[in-house]
């Protein structure tokens, strides 16, 4: 048996979709696991067990839905017998359909029904984890376990005293902002003597992590890492650190898969859809104090700078933290 898996478009949702591939693996031994993933994100596949071969799909090359329906039908003569399509979108059914996989599962949104042999309902406030696995359980009827599922990588680096920080994100809301990012950096060195600092981050963060590098103190402490790792770099960066401090990203995903600790800060998303899987060292803070939380929004519309980052309690992180950086 044949099948083609298409992962979800950001880095968060590819690692939460790791449980929906094991489960796959498990339900059918012994088939052929293909995956089609953004290039961008070409290199976490190569850290996911159980994939056999991968179709690296770029939206610039294959632009609109004509274009995804090319690459789709360049993939017809691989004959798929199942198609399991994870991101609820017109364009990815489209891309399903074009395959001709006997079987095309998938959420039927966005009109992706029409090109689904199989469209299954999309389940409301549930984790994403669970939201891809319900696609399996309604293809077969039958309940599927979803265990956090480990992602392997090897330390890059020995760094047991550095504690690694994300301040970015996609979404303008999930953002630190620039004075919150400094008062909580220069708090941290002055509470934690011990430790430096790795600053994460893709290239286009580099603005956003050096504006906040602007207003620290103590700059020897400092190491910027933002825009200066592949994907696998940054996995093995995260394997030989202490812990990491984040903002709701896909590099939360990835340290919890790993299973570095980390402390996730929430303003705008939503932690009961969104946090990561595996709640062992995993603390999630959230400030709570607006009646708006969580908007989930990707802007702030009634305060400009998200007010929810500003207002998160320094105290709790700097506790959250204290059991991973007092015995680093």
């Amino acid at each position: 048996m044949k099948i083609l898996i298409r992962l979800p478009n950001w880095l968060g949702d590819v690692v939460m979709s790791t449980s929906f591939v094991t489960a796959v693996k498990q339900l059918y031994p012994g088939a052929q696991i293909d995956v089609i993933i953004k290039q961008e994100l070409r290199g976490i596949v190569n850290l996911i067990p159980g994939i056999d071969n991968v179709y690296p799909f770029s939206k610039q090359e294959f632009e609109g839905l004509s274009g995804v329906y090319r690459f789709g039908k360049a993939l017809r003569n691989q004959q798929y017998d199942i198609f399991f399509n994870l991101p609820p979108s017109l364009s990815s059914a489209t891309m399903a359909f074009a395959t001709r996989a006997k079987k095309r599962v998938g959420f039927g949104t966005e009109g992706g029904f029409l090109l689904l042999t199989k469209a299954c309902k999309h389940p409301q406030n549930v984790h994403r984890v669970r939201e891809y696995i319900s696609l399996l359980e309604q293809f077969t009827g039958k309940p599927v376990p979803s265990e956090p599922v480990k992602i392997i990588a090897h330390a890059l680096v020995n760094e047991p005293k550095q504690l690694l920080v994300n301040f970015n994100s996609e979404a303008e809301s999930r953002r630190m902002p620039v004075d919150k990012g400094i008062a909580l950096l220069n708090l941290l060195l002055n509470t934690f003597a011990d430790i430096t600092i790795g600053m994460i981050g893709a290239p286009k963060d580099a603005e956003h992590v050096n504006a906040i590098l602007a207003g620290v103190t103590d700059q020897d402490r400092i190491v910027n890492h933002a825009g200066q790792t592949s994907l696998n770099n940054l996995a093995s960066l995260m394997a030989g650190t202490a812990a990491l401090l984040t903002v709701d990203s896909g590099p939360a995903h990835l340290a919890n898969s790993i299973g570095l600790p980390v402390v996730v800060l929430f303003g705008a998303g939503n932690e009961h859809n969104t946090e990561p899987f595996n709640l062992d060292d995993m603390t999630v803070i959230r400030a709570g104090e607006l009646s708006c939380e969580p908007c989930v929004r990707n802007t702030c519309k009634l305060y400009g700078i998200p007010k929810c980052m500003q207002l998160l309690n320094e105290t709790k992180i700097i506790e959250a933290l204290s059991k991973y950086l007092n015995h680093a």
